[in-house]
């Protein structure tokens, strides 16, 4: 089995058998990023209509903590029912959901209809990534997980224009019903496509829910503190957030079935220092939750503007990613740490910015798409980096416990993110005012998740050099 990246090319991954299972893994991930801008760009109109202002970050935190248990699920269903069959009960369930959203007459029926969306679309994205080492060999991983993460680009143009559309005609319902043809195309790839690779019956996993359920209850305890009146109840709930996490890393390091892979707790490990890295690069993404929100009140833009500026982000992401696939070993050692830096210097500057009403939306534009750009360019060499450093017969665990990391990652970003926002005075005093303490209070606090990241990668980017070389023996 090849390992060199440069053994294959672009055309064994499109072309045959091949490029039939990469379109329907691309498709899973399009399925649930589409919806993600669907969402994004409409939920400003929704809460015009339905009230719930105070909640608004939970739409996302709802959304990806659900997900979080839905991936959980991937290694499992592959296991027991084969990848055709867990596709497909994953699509429904987020089928299910779209259509709760699209009925919703409140915030509550809405965040219910989220929720469900969240557990079919976390199983379809995890699913997507975990597959790629089952049925692809080493050489094309790089490739296939650019591929993969291209949909995020595509979901840029169709997602903002389905939302902003619909938003802009007062029929924000709509944009949810116009999801169910792309599935039904779902559908068809899945059942014609995947085989049921990688089914073992005769194996027994337990999913390790008593753990998922300690990740998700941090999330949901930091949401809950995000709701409080005093700063002393919000950073009680940050803490007790975070004492949830020790908890769990203790647990799962002792535990016979692991939630994650050895090694992947500690920034000591060329594992734990690129799962670190993933999940600081997806928090600081996650600001583009309350991007449409604060360019319709602060900037005065349309609701399909704003959609489509809001997705620069994945833009600026899905564009580094297709630069930085094919690079080699040198190139990716300063990746890692350009790429952080780039994204911690655009949200410093949407700090200053985004708050004031005489900034340009052209500005505005370029600062949001480098925030992405800094993910792309280091991001499908974390993800391949996670391949390659995961232990003997872990590999399949690792590669699904990116999405994991990725989605809690998102889960608590958008709760912190809805702390900032409401303790800066979001919904008090609201308004316009309410919204410009709200952009200097989010994107103040969110420039450290990438800092801190660029401060990793310049330790990560001496792992995967050759033993013997400066820098691998050079001290750290």
């Amino acid at each position: 089995m090849k390992s060199d990246p440069s053994s294959a090319s672009w055309l064994d991954l499109l072309w045959g058998r091949n490029g039939l299972r990469s379109l329907a893994l691309a498709g899973g991930v399009a399925v649930h990023a589409i919806n993600v801008f669907i969402a994004t760009t409409i939920l400003p109109s929704v809460v015009q209509d339905i009230g719930g202002l105070a909640y608004y970050a939970w739409n996302t935190t709802l959304f990806v903590a659900a997900s979080i248990l839905g991936s959980s699920g991937a290694p499992l269903g592959i296991h027991r029912y084969g990848l055709r069959r867990i596709f497909l009960y994953a699509l429904c369930m987020f089928v299910l959901g779209t259509i709760a959203c699209a009925l919703a007459p409140s915030m509550p029926w809405l965040l219910f209809g989220r929720t469900w969306q969240g557990l079919g679309g976390g199983m379809l994205l995890s699913l997507s990534y975990a597959t790629v080492p089952l049925v692809f060999h080493e050489g094309l991983w790089s490739r296939a997980m650019a591929l993969i993460s291209g949909m995020w680009g595509v979901a840029t143009l169709a997602g903002p224009a389905i939302g902003g559309i619909f938003a802009q005609a007062g029929l924000w319902r709509w944009a949810f019903w116009a999801v169910l043809p792309v599935c039904a195309v779902l559908g068809l790839l899945l059942v014609t496509q995947l085989g049921p690779v990688g089914r073992n019956p005769g194996t027994r996993h337990g999913a390790p829910l008593g753990r998922m359920g300690l990740l998700v209850g941090s999330v949901l305890t930091v949401s809950a503190a995000s709701l409080a009146a005093g700063w002393g109840w919000q950073l009680a709930g940050v803490a007790g957030g975070l004492a949830l996490v020790a908890l769990l890393a203790g647990v799962d390091r002792r535990a016979a079935q692991r939630f994650l892979p050895e090694g992947a707790w500690s920034l000591s490990s060329p594992l734990g220092r690129r799962y670190a890295m993933i999940g600081l690069m997806s928090i600081g993404v996650t600001t583009e939750v309350f991007v449409p929100y604060f360019l319709q009140v602060i900037h005065g833009a349309s609701p399909l503007a704003a959609g489509y500026l809001s997705a620069l982000m994945s833009a600026g992401w899905t564009l580094g990613t297709l630069f930085s696939s094919s690079r080699g070993p040198v190139a990716i050692g300063r990746l890692l740490v350009v790429g952080p830096l780039l994204s911690a210097i655009a949200l410093g500057a949407l700090c200053l910015l985004m708050p004031a009403q005489d900034a340009g939306l052209r500005v505005l534009s370029v600062l949001l798409l480098g925030v992405g750009l800094g993910v792309g360019l280091c991001w499908p060499h974390l993800l391949t980096g996670v391949f390659r450093a995961a232990p003997e017969g872990q590999r399949n665990i690792a590669s699904a416990a990116i999405t994991t990391l990725q989605l809690y990652a998102m889960a608590l970003g958008a709760s912190v993110a809805g702390m900032a926002a409401n303790a800066a005075g979001f919904t008090d005093p609201g308004g316009l005012e309410g919204a410009r303490r709200a952009a200097w209070g989010v994107y103040g606090v969110f420039v450290c998740a990438p800092a801190l990241a660029a401060w990793l990668g310049n330790r990560a980017r001496r792992d995967d050099r050759p033993p013997g070389s400066p820098a691998a023996v050079s001290p750290s």
